[in-house]
């Protein structure tokens, strides 16, 4: 995708139906820490201790992701995969914390409607790769894009060393 939120962005699914898909964007740091929104969670987030885009859609929300080790289950936090989970922000932050191993929380989320998705695929708008639990949680988000290309075999690979503009190579 080129432009905006989108361009060299790394979109975490967390769900897909026939109703339509949301996922958040993962290297999006805002130039803002939580404590304007959230200040009782300001403590518990992962490095870069910021709030991330999620994406164009409902940036008044906000949504918490985090890593429970173990994979095991704890209240606040509804497993998606793996030991990555749906943090309830209404939670107490320093109960909560006690439990998880990363946390992230992102204004906003990237959305679309039903078929939306599909479309983009078929027109080959957007690479899909499986996730690691790290590329959630990383701790350099502005090197995310290029890294989960560069782990992939194949032409995804070569894709992750392109300049932002090939047409100034």
């Amino acid at each position: 995708m080129e432009g905006g939120i989108f361009q060299r962005s790394v979109v975490f699914v967390l769900h897909h139906d026939a109703d339509g898909a949301h996922g958040v964007v993962l290297n999006k740091p805002l130039e803002t820490d939580l404590t304007p929104v959230l200040p009782d969670w300001q403590p518990y987030v992962s490095e870069p201790a910021q709030l991330f885009q999620g994406g164009p859609v409902g940036l008044d929300s906000a949504m918490g992701l985090a890593s429970v080790p173990g994979q095991m289950q704890t209240d606040g936090v509804v497993s998606l995969f793996g030991s990555i989970g749906v943090v309830d922000l209404d939670h107490a932050p320093e109960i909560l914390a006690q439990h998880v191993a990363s946390l992230r929380v992102f204004a906003g989320y990237a959305g679309w409607s039903a078929g939306q998705l599909e479309e983009e695929l078929s027109a080959d708008a957007w690479y899909v790769v499986e996730a690691e639990v790290g590329d959630v949680f990383t701790p350099c988000p502005e090197e995310l894009w290029q890294s989960v290309l560069a782990r992939q075999h194949g032409r995804l690979s070569w894709v992750a060393r392109f300049p932002d503009d090939p047409t100034m190579n």
